[in-house]
């Protein structure tokens, strides 16, 4: 008997009362990661577009598209659809990251367990940075906010490259899924960052609002990354066991 696991003696009358395919969980965290974007976006447009759009230099016609953090963190209502939504989101969102841990170390071993402790770290760190700049508006810390978004950032590329050297082969398209995604999400930040140049240091008209395009793609790419998970996951659920057997006592009583 393992003295770590105190039901470990009763291992073999263990009965499952629930079983949830784990495909539940990335597709949960793709829908409720996309809709706290795309519904603040489309609340904050209908809502208070000329306010978002809005900037330090220029304000409607000169700039149409409104940025992220405009979008989810200035203005009521969107920011409270936003924020109630990613709050949802943070559940699936951890329960992927143990997941794929569990997935990369126990049932494909692509992974090392040292390795796989790392990437979930980093895994658990990202998801804690986005806490911070969704929470943290640009409004109320400007530059607690930025690094945030920074550590979010950093934390991104050893995610997405951990889990593509993780990811099997052998699963359909989703290692090329994966380096699409990965390639697009890392090649649209150049362009993004000399957009936001072009906007913070020369003032140029419109800039912002190409910055804001590519910092929208950003979040399609990000999300859309994790969403492959769908397709590893079909063969893995979670199962919720009644340890002590109460289920079958109350059914046979």
């Amino acid at each position: 008997m393992d003295g770590g696991y105190p039901y470990a003696h009763l291992d073999s009358y263990k009965k499952p009362i629930a079983r949830i395919p784990a495909t539940y969980i990335s597709l949960g965290h793709t829908i409720l990661g996309y809709c706290a974007f795309f519904i603040a976006l489309v609340v904050g447009c209908y809502t208070q577009y000329e306010k978002i759009v809005r900037n330090e230099f220029y304000g409607y016609p000169q700039e149409f598209v409104p940025s992220v953090s405009a979008t989810t963190g200035d203005r009521y209502p969107a920011r409270a659809y936003f924020q109630i939504l990613i709050a949802l989101t943070s559940g699936p969102r951890f329960l992927l990251v143990y997941l794929w841990y569990l997935y990369s170390t126990r049932v494909t071993r692509t992974s090392s367990v040292p390795l796989g402790k790392a990437l979930m770290a980093v895994g658990i760190l990202r998801t804690l940075a986005c806490g911070g700049w969704v929470y943290i508006t640009s409004t109320d810390d400007h530059d607690l906010h930025d690094v945030a978004m920074g550590l979010y950032l950093l934390c991104t590329l050893p995610w997405q490259l951990g889990v593509l050297r993780t990811s099997v082969r052998t699963v359909s398209n989703s290692v090329a899924w994966r380096r699409a995604l990965l390639i697009a999400f890392f090649g649209t930040t150049p362009f993004m960052i000399y957009y936001f140049i072009q906007h913070k240091v020369h003032h140029i008209a419109g800039a912002y609002s190409m910055y804001a395009i590519f910092e929208w793609s950003l979040i399609v790419y990000d999300i859309g990354f994790d969403a492959v998970t769908m397709l590893d996951f079909q063969l893995l659920e979670i199962v919720v066991s009644d340890m002590m057997n109460l289920t079958h006592k109350k059914e046979t009583a």
